[in-house]
């Protein structure tokens, strides 16, 4: 009896711990949705009003049409929309591409101070990113990457890339290396293993660091704010300028936020099931 009743109370403890951490996530979440949906009038009624009497779609409207000198227009929207996906696809990509690679070598080669490179570089991520703001400013000065595509995609590589490494080494090391030894043994080489055999078994991994890598380099705000102006502006910076003379346009920051946050929402809802296999790969051999 006792026995049930601790795991009664273990189990309700469980579920509240879960129930708050739910409301903690989504809360402010589903907040910036009914914000946009808001008029401003209601927004700052008091008491507040949870759910507007009157949703409207002024607010994502105006994002698509042009109103004015002191308006971000629709141009400039669709431009940082743009840019945004072209940066994080393309980061998305090259780190995905050179993290297998590096994942492998580190997992498999045996080498001296393999341990302590994959531990260096996991210990560099913690460094806080503002420290790195100057000394990057510079050198991509010198290199003329300001405001450019290909500046955004190194730096954020430099991000998204540790994270791949990372997790695709958890995920290779969870692959049995007999069956690359036996594949060596018919004549494969190091390459024909990884493209034959240890691929073809990496498929949820290789998904979630892609969407990780994805995410990381869709909501990265410091350095593209610091590093572009008009060029290679993305949309997480955009957003940050809805602001006219009479002050910030929440409305329209809470509207652009919305659609912002559509790509990684999506890509985490769909492919959720790939991200929890790629992230529990590698707990167990």
């Amino acid at each position: 009896m006792r026995v049930l009743s601790k795991r009664f109370v273990s189990r309700l403890l469980l579920y509240i711990l879960v129930i708050i951490i739910v409301v903690w996530t989504v809360a402010p979440y589903l907040w910036l949705i009914i914000s946009s949906f808001s008029s401003k009038i209601e927004l700052l009624t008091v008491p507040l009003r949870w759910i507007p009497s009157r949703p409207t779609l002024e607010n994502y409207r105006s994002l698509f049409f042009e109103y004015g000198e002191e308006s971000v227009n629709v141009r400039l929207f669709i431009k940082s929309l743009t840019n945004s996906v072209i940066i994080s696809l393309s980061t998305m990509s090259i780190a995905t591409v050179l993290g297998v690679f590096a994942a492998y070598a580190i997992a498999r080669l045996r080498f001296r101070g393999n341990q302590g490179m994959i531990l260096t570089m996991m210990s560099i991520q913690l460094i806080p990113p503002i420290i790195l703001v100057i000394p990057l400013y510079v050198i991509m000065r010198q290199a003329k990457l300001l405001d450019t595509h290909l500046g955004l995609i190194i730096v954020d590589l430099s991000i998204a890339l540790p994270l791949v490494i990372w997790l695709m080494r958890s995920y290779f090391a969870s692959i049995p290396s007999e069956l690359e030894d036996a594949a060596r043994i018919d004549g494969c080489t190091y390459f024909d293993a990884l493209f034959r055999i240890v691929l073809p078994l990496s498929g949820p991994g290789l998904v979630s660091v892609m969407i990780f890598a994805f995410i990381a380099s869709w909501n990265e705000y410091l350095y593209a704010f610091i590093y572009t102006n008009i060029n290679a502006k993305t949309l997480p910076v955009l957003i940050g300028e809805f602001s006219t003379k009479l002050g910030l346009e929440y409305l329209k920051i809470a509207a652009a936020g919305v659609l912002a946050s559509l790509p990684p929402v999506f890509l985490a809802l769909i492919f959720q099931r790939f991200i929890i296999r790629g992230l529990t790969a590698g707990a167990i051999k």
